[in-house]
């Protein structure tokens, strides 16, 4: 029966995004999407609310007015992302066109589409949030205390009822688990990414959500293909990016957005270009944070320096 390339298609990015959700570091971010309003083309509106305070009661005239406005800011995505790839004819055919054409997406998403997504979300949030980030040094033995003192830093914003995500850098973590004071404050707690519960480790009730440290600098070059020497694509740090050694979040401030993230499948019949199945991919996709958590998210950067570690 000849391949219905259509449905085929349909059913493997079905099967990409439920592999992306349970990989990608940053998949929880994309829940708060729902509160936007998309109708097509680049822009999205991200809704605004602003009220007014308490004010003195008057016992002659009674409560003294307020008022609540709700407004929709536009906002611009700004990464369109894409890439085309073929299979010659020659090396594959119907009968083993669904393994290759599996292979193929799912090695390109992991190794390609799901770093690149994580890497500008974080390096996004740290350009966004800047009014309550910090930058030092720290001696290994004392990293778990600066950790502890930017969650309290945090929590004094919103509040201890506020939901909160470290999103921290691997390496980061592993230098962490080497201190007993961080093993002995340890919990496991329940963490919903998308529609997938999970159990992650958990300080003081607050998720760590670890990352590469390949995904966790500042600021990214995201190559375009025309630029000399960016033909291969993809990304690197930028030559000024910083180490994030983590980011501690209200759940709810990071808005992650994707309007597009498509694969297309042309046979050898369909495809003008070579003798060959031609596939598409592409990725529409921008993050914002609220408002209202940009002076309360807190990303620590900085130098770890290796010192005696506590027993």
């Amino acid at each position: 029966m000849p391949l219905n390339t259509l449905a085929y298609a349909t059913r493997l990015q079905t099967a990409l995004d439920k592999k992306a959700e349970e990989t990608m570091t940053s998949s929880w971010m994309d829940a708060n999407a729902g509160q936007v309003v998309y109708h097509g083309g680049r822009e999205i509106k991200i809704p605004k609310m602003s009220l007014t305070g308490l004010k003195d009661y008057d016992r002659d005239n009674g409560y003294p007015s307020g008022g609540v406005s709700l407004a929709y800011e536009t906002m611009i995505m700004e990464k369109d992302r894409g890439t085309k790839f073929q299979l010659d004819e020659m090396d594959i055919d119907e009968t083993n066109f669904v393994i290759s054409a599996s292979t193929v997406a799912g090695e390109f998403q992991r190794t390609k589409v799901i770093p690149e997504v994580d890497a500008y979300r974080y390096s996004r949030i740290a350009t966004l949030c800047t009014d309550n980030a910090v930058s030092y040094d720290m001696e290994e033995a004392k990293v778990f205390e600066h950790l502890l003192d930017d969650i309290a830093a945090v929590t004094d914003k919103v509040g201890e009822n506020e939901t909160l995500v470290i999103s921290i850098n691997s390496l980061v973590k592993a230098k962490l688990e080497k201190l007993e004071t961080f093993k002995k404050s340890i919990s496991v707690e329940d963490f919903l990414r998308g529609e997938i519960q999970t159990k992650v480790k958990a300080v003081n009730g607050v998720a760590l959500m670890p990352v590469p440290s390949a995904r966790m600098r500042t600021k990214y070059i995201f190559k375009d293909g025309k630029t000399d020497g960016q033909e291969e694509g993809g990304f690197a740090p930028a030559d000024d990016a910083k180490q994030i050694n983590w980011i501690i979040m209200p759940k709810r401030a990071p808005i992650a957005v994707c309007k597009q993230d498509k694969i297309k499948i042309f046979t050898p019949e369909q495809n003008q270009m070579a003798d060959a199945w031609l596939f598409t991919y592409r990725k529409y996709h921008d993050l914002w944070v609220k408002d209202s958590y940009k002076d309360v998210v807190r990303t620590n950067t900085g130098t770890i320096l290796t010192s005696k570690q506590d027993t």
